[in-house]
């Protein structure tokens, strides 16, 4: 098996700006990028038509392109049905700035999808609902990262949905350090909705880790990039490492997304360290090695 897939780094994760992002990128290999576009000098609410084009034209000129947005809002996803309104409007514009940039692809985390007897999965539903009608009337895709739930409770809800305008973006470190589901069984349950993929490997020390702990709940705590980039970096109930350094089996994990025939984009995702551009460098060059 040789991978085909193009290689795309987070520029976030060089922690130095989007334009000086990209220009690590460019140097450390990378093919494409992905960048947060929630907030700041990416907002879509202050990007102009024209500085979406100057931008684009920046990311062809360094040979890059736009592997997918990141569109995470935060808190607790789309759990809550009294903000679900604002939520959804922001996220059709990042949508809609991805469209711009050259990409179909927005990747967000949308909360943890409960059971479906309790309360909070109807507002979900509907909001993801309305999300993959906007998405597939554009053929574009929101992407929900892969981690608070298992494989199958998450295909589950995607099943649900009358359009593929809502997929799914895989991180197979998510599974191991948080569920525990295997994320090569993973990729054959979601195989008709991976449309892109974070490559980040990780370890598990205790038998339950409380999603909830983690990714927030109404009710409980929201979700925080920040917090879960500690947690991960402190390493008491789980750790992000190195890939090839962690539990993910990746000559099974690779393997099994060429088997289902997925094209897209392999996304390197560095959330903790203190040289982020030289483990992004040395995950490039790891994933170089299955070509």
């Amino acid at each position: 098996m040789k991978l085909t897939n193009k290689i795309g780094v987070i520029v976030d994760s060089f922690g130095v700006g989007v334009r000086e992002g990209l220009k690590n990128a460019a140097e450390v290999g990378a093919e494409g990028v992905q960048i947060y576009a929630v907030s700041g000098e990416m907002d879509p609410a202050t990007l102009s038509t024209t500085d979406r084009k100057e931008l684009k034209a920046y990311i062809d000129s360094m040979g890059l392109e736009i592997a997918a947005l990141c569109g995470d809002l935060g808190g607790y996803g789309f759990q809550d049905a009294t903000v679900n309104r604002e939520k959804v409007a922001k996220s059709k514009q990042i949508l809609d700035l991805a469209l711009d940039l050259g990409t179909n692809i927005v990747t967000t985390h949308i909360g943890i999808v409960p059971e479906e007897s309790h309360p909070y999965y109807q507002p979900m539903l509907e909001a993801c609902a309305e999300l993959a009608a906007y998405a597939a009337e554009r053929n574009a895709y929101f992407a929900i990262e892969t981690g608070p739930e298992t494989a199958l409770h998450l295909k589950t809800f995607l099943d649900k949905l009358s359009s593929r305008g809502v997929a799914v973006n895989f991180d197979p470190a998510n599974f191991v350090m948080v569920t525990g589901d295997d994320p090569v069984q993973g990729v054959y349950t979601l195989k008709d909705h991976i449309v892109h993929t974070h490559v980040k490997d990780g370890l598990k020390f205790h038998d339950f880790v409380d999603p909830i702990a983690i990714y927030g709940f109404l009710g409980h705590k929201g979700m925080s990039h920040e917090e879960i980039s500690d947690m991960a970096a402190a390493g008491e109930a789980f750790r992000e490492v190195p890939l090839g350094e962690g539990s993910v089996k990746f000559d099974d994990f690779f393997a099994a997304l060429s088997e289902i025939g997925y094209t897209g984009y392999l996304t390197i995702e560095r959330e903790v360290g203190d040289n982020p551009k030289a483990d992004i460098h040395r995950a490039v060059e790891f994933i170089k090695k299955f070509r």
